[in-house]
């Protein structure tokens, strides 16, 4: 039997091929039966390489999405466009994790989607637009709007979701006047609304520009060979979420972020799209652990750090004394990950407690017996997508991971999808968060969850 599958778009016919009862587009708009070429990029740095698999396949056309669908010629079915993460300078819509089949069995159309990063992506020039690959992921959602339907989709039924750096940028497009219509629904995994100034921007840029030796323009970039512009951008941006160093995030341009998201969204910009978000319980173990951080940290690098990023004395003893049996490095940790995450995902659902759309918080916390990862940061996502059993996906989460807790994870997103309740109650003044394997055992909400810690960080916007 013949197993390609046509779907007619506005630009023409595209081919694709049927895998397993699932009707898999790759590459789009090229109509190949394979992925697309990925944006420029460098693997991650070792030993995150080895627990983050990274798959680059050359060519110049890396604006291209993927389709999988359960019925081509069908209709009405829910949308999730997927965003990948990877700091903006990593990552693409190719990593075997991020297969879309689960989805598509369980009846929403998946949509994953490339877009430029690092510098091309999300540098700063005086001769070229700001935030580029925010314009591609909305140029891709435009032609979702427009084309979905050919694949079984309904266009009003488009839910944007990523995690880490994706989960700002969908956070970004929802702050964002150019996404109006194109989303019904949004998941933020382990990411929150953010943005930096242009000065701030444009710095990043100067720094590339002065290693390569060129001018920090779009066109000098242009210019220079695309390996040199790489190994630059890692000697030169190549700070993780959790090191304060220099990396790219989204601009506040004045066009397609008139303001910083997290100011936006609190203001109740978005109010009217469902969101669903949440974090890891041990997100930070992903850069501590691998490379041994977590064991140089001692007492006078806990005492001096927090204060590097503002945290208050009193906020930091909270930790300590509510985690007696817990290293300087976990400390430390926790208090990184509550900073970056957990207190910014709170403040915005409480500010989301009178919209009219619903807002739904969750925690996952299995952990991966991977390097005594724990619940690290991006562990969830194998969950989500249901792929437990591919080999980039066991890297981080080890052998044998829990399938009743990936059926679980799955279908809250698949319903969210359909029908905007994943499951629990939404969130209000008792903070409902569903927690999903911190004891092994069936997903189960918790109120408040470390309450006393989320409040040490009164003043901090609170």
């Amino acid at each position: 039997m013949d197993p390609t599958v046509v779907a007619v778009t506005e630009y023409g016919r595209v081919r694709g091929r049927t895998e397993n009862g699932v009707a898999v587009f790759r590459g789009i708009p090229y109509a190949a039966a394979r992925f697309g070429p990925t944006a420029p990029k460098t693997p991650y740095a070792p030993p995150l390489d080895r627990l983050l698999p990274d798959p680059e396949i050359p060519g110049d056309g890396c604006l291209n999405l993927n389709v999988w669908t359960p019925d081509p010629g069908g209709g009405g079915l829910p949308v999730m466009v997927w965003i990948h993460g990877g700091s903006l300078r990593h990552g693409s819509s190719a990593v075997e994790t991020y297969d879309g089949a689960a989805f598509a069995r369980d009846g929403v159309v998946l949509v994953s989607v490339n877009y430029r990063l690092g510098m091309e992506g999300f540098g700063m020039f005086p001769d070229a637009p700001a935030n580029l690959g925010l314009r591609d992921q909305l140029a891709a959602l435009g032609w979702v709007r427009r084309n979905v339907a050919a694949f079984g989709g309904d266009p009003d039924l488009v839910t944007v979701f990523g995690e880490s750096a994706g989960a700002f940028c969908v956070a970004g497009l929802l702050a964002s006047p150019y996404s109006e219509g194109l989303v019904r629904r949004a998941v933020l995994q382990s990411g929150v609304p953010s943005a930096m100034t242009p000065a701030r921007a444009r710095r990043t840029t100067r720094r590339v520009a002065k290693r390569l030796g060129v001018a920090p323009t779009a066109a000098a970039f242009a210019a220079v060979d695309r390996g040199e512009l790489l190994r630059a951008q890692r000697e030169s941006a190549g700070g993780h979420p959790m090191s304060g160093g220099a990396g790219f995030d989204l601009v506040v341009d004045g066009d397609v972020l008139p303001e910083d998201p997290a100011r936006a969204l609190v203001d109740g910009r978005a109010g009217g799209i469902d969101l669903l978000m949440g974090t890891t319980t041990d997100e930070y173990r992903l850069w501590f652990v691998p490379g041994g951080t977590i064991d140089r940290i001692g007492p006078l690098t806990l005492r001096l750090a927090p204060a590097r990023f503002g945290v208050r004395r009193r906020t930091a003893a909270v930790y300590r004394a509510g985690r007696p049996g817990a290293s300087h490095g976990e400390i430390l940790g926790a208090l990184a990950t509550d900073l970056l995450l957990r207190v910014p995902l709170n403040r915005l659902a409480d500010a989301r407690r009178s919209a009219p759309a619903g807002t739904y918080f969750y925690e996952f916390g299995r952990p991966s017996p991977v390097l005594d990862l724990r619940a690290c940061h991006a562990l969830e996502i194998g969950f989500v997508f249901d792929t437990l059993r591919l080999p980039a996906t066991e890297a981080l989460t080890g052998p044998g991971a829990p399938q009743p807790l990936a059926d679980a994870l799955h279908a809250a997103w698949v319903a969210f999808a359909a029908t905007g309740d994943p499951g629990w109650p939404a969130w209000d003044n008792s903070r409902p968060v569903m927690t999903y394997g911190g004891t092994g055992g069936a997903p189960y909400v918790v109120h408040a969850p470390r309450d006393d810690e989320r409040r040490a960080w009164a003043g901090r916007g609170e």
